[in-house]
């Protein structure tokens, strides 16, 4: 199988496009600091991009704590298809790509070192029998450490969403995340602030967990756009829990997605 590396315009070295398969757009879903909801949001965008008749990809890049396959119902069992791995496939028809596809018990730990973790990453990318993919999306591990790197190094990414809650502590960590996205000659699409508030069950009135920042001045500090604001919704939890995290949708979610497709059109 080919690994041949492009050059790109910037600079930096590349994998191309996997055999057999043609991506349209990659957009990576990062933050520095854990527990924020990436994977949430990656779902969350899987879903409702392909809500829109766009086929989708989601690759898993959280090589030790992958996620994806329990927020959409998969467990292990992909087939291989000559030299490639066959994605697996959820209830819309996103195809799904991670680790824990791969493990006899979604349970097993991953115990890598940085040079496997990169290897595997760069596997998924180009022995995996993607197809035809409009929008690639791609669920980074927190931190800014070896997985981040090999992505924005080695795959071809448009852009990024900067995950971040309501706090100082995570501002600050995040902050680090924007810059090395930056450092790596790639694209911030924008901030999203997830967790901001929860609705009283009772009242309906907005309640801020984490005492309220404003999302706007977080973004401006940052140098970077502001997407949109999530609450914190039990619902999210709930469905993601059962594996239908495809039954959730949102005015949020779809204007969040309006200024990724925005920023990042498809070709033609």
């Amino acid at each position: 199988m080919s690994k041949a590396l492009e050059q790109n315009p910037k600079g930096i070295a590349r994998l191309s496009q996997p055999e057999n398969s043609n991506i349209g757009r990659v957009v990576a879903v990062m933050s520095g600091k854990g527990g924020v909801g990436k994977s949430t949001l990656s779902a969350l965008l899987a879903a409702e991009l392909t809500r829109r008749g766009r086929a989708v990809g989601l690759m898993d890049a959280d090589m030790t704590g992958p996620s994806i396959p329990k927020l959409f119902g998969l467990r292990g069992g992909t087939t291989v298809l000559g030299s490639q791995i066959i994605p697996g496939m959820t209830a819309s028809g996103i195809r799904v790509m991670s680790l824990n596809l791969l493990l006899d018990r979604e349970d097993d730990p991953v115990i890598w070192r940085g040079p496997l973790i990169g290897g595997a990453i760069k596997q998924f990318w180009t022995e995996v029998l993607w197809g035809d993919i409009d929008y690639m999306v791609l669920d980074l591990p927190p931190g800014t450490g070896d997985a981040p790197l090999t992505v924005l190094q080695s795959l071809p990414v448009d852009g990024v969403v900067i995950v971040t809650t309501p706090q100082d502590l995570s501002k600050m960590v995040v902050k680090k995340a924007v810059n090395m996205v930056r450092a790596m000659k790639t694209p911030v699409l924008g901030l999203v602030e997830n967790m901001a508030w929860i609705e009283c069950p009772h009242c309906h009135n907005r309640i801020e967990p984490f005492g309220h920042v404003d999302a706007q001045e977080t973004a401006k500090d940052m140098g970077v756009d502001l997407l949109g604001s999530l609450p914190l919704d039990p619902q999210i939890s709930a469905l993601g829990d059962k594996g239908l995290m495809e039954d959730y949708g949102s005015e949020a979610i779809s204007g969040i997605v309006d200024l990724v497709q925005s920023k990042v059109p498809l070709a033609g």
